[in-house]
């Protein structure tokens, strides 16, 4: 049998502290961002049943399955290229949100519906040099504002992952030029050592772009 490297040693040694990793495992969640999306989902009253709701980066499942609990009956698109645990009433997308294929199932997926929320958990894959790190992260973050824009509903919210750092205030402004309240917050479960915080956007304004004043998302390489 392989030594464990270090760095898994002291991922596993975390694991068994951690709180909320051990209530996930006792409790037969997928993993222990469950709590994360209950303890922001408390705060702020993000879910009601019946909503249509697209969750981007759900792999591999931990916000899909408190979301099936919660909309009961409503839409849930889940989009990840790894594989998420879900039920079979929801729209699984085993892609990466931005690509052509993705945005074609996802528009047959809501047809002439709009979306009355986006959740975003996506996370770059982390190379360590934080410059670099921190740029991929605020592309997605940029991609996530971008489905917002596209298929929220008038009214509707927008919940996304940040990395606190370069990028942050300026897509925070971003942000608030198209919804009416924007809040930043930390869920007791996401550790206290990591610079994840969650942008909280209430009442998406429609549509506030300037004809002929589209920009894309652009990837950082």
């Amino acid at each position: 049998m392989s030594k464990r490297s270090k760095s898994s040693h002291r991922w596993l040694t975390r694991q068994r502290r951690d709180p909320f990793a051990r209530q996930a495992a006792a409790d037969g969640q997928v993993s222990r961002a469950h709590f994360k999306l209950a303890q922001l989902d408390e705060r702020y009253r993000l879910l009601r049943r019946g909503m249509a709701v697209l969750e981007l980066g759900a792999a591999p499942g931990g916000w899909t399955r408190y979301l099936e609990e919660r909309l009961g009956g409503g839409l849930l698109i889940a989009c990840d290229p790894r594989p998420i645990s879900a039920s079979g009433d929801t729209v699984v997308i085993e892609a990466a949100y931005g690509e052509a294929e993705t945005d074609a199932l996802l528009s047959a997926a809501l047809g002439d519906c709009g979306l009355d929320l986006v959740l975003s958990d996506m996370a770059p894959n982390l190379s360590g040099v934080r410059a670099a790190d921190q740029a991929k992260s605020m592309y997605l973050a940029d991609l996530a504002l971008e489905a917002a824009e596209r298929h929220l509903n008038p009214g509707g919210d927008l919940v996304v992952k940040l990395f606190q750092g370069e990028g942050v205030d300026a897509w925070l402004d971003a942000v608030r030029a198209r919804f009416d309240k924007v809040q930043l917050s930390k869920p007791k479960a996401s550790r206290p050592e990591s610079r994840e915080v969650y942008a909280v956007a209430r009442g998406f304004a429609g549509d506030t772009s300037v004809p002929g004043d589209e920009s894309p998302a652009t990837s950082p390489g």
